[in-house]
């Protein structure tokens, strides 16, 4: 078992120095001074959703990104509303499984993979606006020996209400 420490922008991992790409590419992308934080979250978020087509259905904004945490917006509109015109609750997991998909890149030992190995959700009110959808570790979760990893997630609502919280696991394993 290996401690990580973060040094500046890069994770120190035992005698591995590495650095996501996904946590490079939004640190270089929101810093940019010709496009400045706004557009370089928006360039990031296009990216992203690149990496895994089905992010893109629903247009994530990214907000912040760091080891142990990742924010981002899903905007409330036609195309990931349901019956009753509201979000779509497949459209709120797929936003909690992107921002837990960010946070993970963003945090995990260069020595280590990751997959997801199930989702514990509970839909707790209607998503009737924008949903900002978070994902949290604690650091010592990613250096411990147990490969079951629980991420917490969230939605809340503009006003403040979670309308969807739960645990998304990760099995983590060393790279072969």
């Amino acid at each position: 078992m290996s401690a990580s420490v973060l040094t500046g922008s890069k994770l120190l991992t035992g005698n591995v120095l590495a650095m996501s790409q996904v946590l490079t590419l939004w640190q270089k992308s929101t810093t940019l001074p010709v496009v400045g934080p706004l557009v370089g979250k928006r360039v990031f978020s296009f990216a992203f959703s690149q990496m895994a087509p089905y992010f893109a259905t629903i247009r994530p904004r990214f907000v912040e990104i760091r080891p142990d945490y990742a924010e981002l917006v899903i905007p409330k509109r036609r195309g990931v509303h349901n019956h009753l015109k509201t979000v779509h609750a497949i459209a709120l997991c797929n936003g909690l499984e992107a921002a837990m998909g960010a946070l993970a890149e963003a945090t995990i030992p260069a020595d280590k993979r990751w997959i997801p190995k199930g989702m514990d959700i509970a839909y707790t009110a209607k998503a009737t606006s924008d949903i900002t959808c978070t994902a949290e570790t604690d650091p010592e979760q990613w250096t411990s020996g147990d490969p079951d990893l629980p991420v917490r997630v969230k939605g809340v609502r503009d006003d403040g209400t979670v309308v969807i919280e739960g645990v998304i696991k990760l099995w983590v394993t060393p790279r072969s």
